[in-house]
């Protein structure tokens, strides 16, 4: 680690003499292919001195920001993994590290839901969102969280979720008589997502959030990696790079400062999660609350899966430690196992919808051991420059590979008395946006459908009566109104359309 330290501070020593444009000297290029070739990659330079003098400068520094040393050692480990071992032993999480919104009692919930408040008042917890997918499968080129499900309101992704914070910011104030409750939001973005999103935010005045409190970093990012293990370049001028995964979450709160920021606010309970969920609970003070009656270093929440064959991860544990097991790896019997207290579920139902919650205390030693994650491989058609002639190709086949990280590659070694899992209603907290409208499943559709059923479920509760249309049966609840069904008394004894959203100033 001390190692990768030096090489950032000489890296940015070296940008700073250099200039953004300057061409780098020829005693630092010299240098950096003696990196490069001594882990035979020195073709990245192959057409170094045919480019122009900014050219050379980008792709200097782009090579700078590289440890080849290490790219090295984990495209090896990835192309040539260790033989795979016994079939692991696999089993539910214990019951002491697990809890279920379904059958915990009330004052559980309320307890878990009061607590959190406090820690939210007490400005004790802070939210990091996954943010750096674009949507493209949704027909969009702007960034996911833009995007607009078709709700009444006519509201993105990324409003929902800020009017959540700004609702909770202010329900932890009233907790806690504190007026200057915050809970700071840190936003992780890809490459390609930052501007665009940064953008996003500024042009809508950060829906009503301190911009103060909203911090944009980027993921890493790591070479494309042909078949044979070599450095893929995307131009003469240009290494081709992709996001290292939604396990690049822990390097990337290091390097950006994340880390040192929660550590000066006094931040002890985080909560971490995906951007394409159009319910879920942001800084969900339940989820809080659990956590931390808990005293655990990490906890997930999961939702029950819908069926056997429902291809999702499951939490569970393996060889005696928490993890995440693809549908994939397990054969049908285990699929379809059922519980032995109730036969009328299954044995392994904890869905994964990467939803996390981490102490300060667990993150602050992120550099001890994220170096020693392990790294996937995703075979992908990767356009590329041929080194050989010089021409740009664009495989009609798998070409190389993308090396990223997942966020649960963490879980295995996590005490399992520091680790808890708790089940919510898919219903209430998990509508994912994942494909094109049309598709029946995880698309604009459903996840409007979602979002108008739980509202239409919170003000008939509060005593409205929902007038239904041939296409409509809910309502849309503006966060603003309220978090999680509360404070909806006015609407008792209303009649309220089907399809209209119920914002202030209504």
């Amino acid at each position: 680690m001390a190692a990768a330290v030096k090489q950032g501070i000489e890296n940015t020593l070296t940008k700073l003499s250099l200039g953004s444009n300057a061409e780098p000297s020829s005693e630092a290029v010299k240098d950096l292919k003696a990196k490069f070739s001594g882990v035979s990659q020195g073709h990245v330079f192959t057409f170094y001195d045919d480019l122009s003098t900014s050219e050379k400068a980008a792709l200097f520094e782009q090579l700078s920001n590289m440890d080849p040393q290490r790219i090295s050692v984990i495209t090896k480990e990835a192309l040539s993994p260790p033989p795979p071992a016994e079939t692991p032993k696999v089993e539910p999480l214990p019951e002491d590290a697990t809890a279920s919104i379904m059958d915990s009692a009330k004052s559980d919930i309320n307890g878990w839901y009061e607590s959190g408040l406090k820690l939210i008042g007490q400005n004790e917890v802070a939210v990091v969102l996954m943010a750096g997918g674009q949507g493209t499968r949704l027909g969009s080129s702007a960034p996911k969280g833009c995007f607009d499900v078709g709700l009444p309101s006519k509201k993105s992704l990324f409003q929902l979720q800020a009017e959540r914070i700004y609702k909770v910011q202010e329900l932890g104030a009233k907790k806690t008589g504190n007026s200057k409750a915050v809970v700071p939001w840190y936003i992780m973005t890809s490459g390609p997502t930052r501007g665009p999103t940064e953008k996003f935010f500024q042009e809508n005045n950060f829906f009503g959030l301190s911009k103060e409190n909203v911090t944009f970093f980027e993921q890493g990012v790591l070479p494309c990696i042909s078949n044979e293990g070599k450095i893929i370049l995307e131009s003469k001028s240009k290494v081709a790079v992709a996001p290292d995964g939604n396990g690049g979450i822990y390097q990337a709160l290091v390097a950006s400062g994340v880390l040192a920021d929660l550590k000066t606010r006094g931040i002890k309970h985080v909560h971490a999660y995906c951007v394409d969920n159009s319910l879920v609970k942001v800084a969900d003070p339940v989820f809080l609350g659990f956590s931390a009656s808990k005293n655990v270093d990490l906890a997930t929440k999961v939702v029950r899966k819908r069926s056997a064959t429902e291809s999702v991860g499951l939490i569970i544990l393996k060889n005696g430690k928490p993890d995440v097991v693809e549908y994939s790896e397990i054969d049908t019997e285990t699929a379809e196992a059922k519980d032995e207290k109730n036969k009328d579920i299954l044995k392994f139902r904890a869905a994964n919808i990467v939803n996390h919650y981490y102490s300060t205390r667990f993150l602050e030693t992120i550099p001890e051991w994220v170096t020693s994650l392990p790294h996937h491989i995703a075979r992908k058609k990767i356009p590329y420059l041929d080194t050989d002639s010089g021409e740009q190709k664009k495989p009609v086949t798998p070409n190389g590979i993308k090396l990223e990280q997942f966020v649960f590659d963490i879980f295995p070694r996590i005490p399992l008395d520091k680790f808890a899992c708790l089940e919510v209603r898919r219903e209430d907290e998990f509508s994912p946006l994942k494909n094109a409208r049309g598709t029946g499943e995880d698309d604009p559709d459903t996840s409007r459908r979602d979002v108008l059923s739980q509202g239409g479920k919170w003000a008939e509760a509060a005593g409205a009566t929902i007038i239904s249309t041939e296409a409509e049966s809910g309502v849309e609840v503006s966060p603003l109104i309220s978090y999680g069904g509360e404070g909806l008394e006015f609407l008792g004894g209303q009649e309220i359309r089907a399809g209209t959203a119920i914002d202030k100033g209504n």
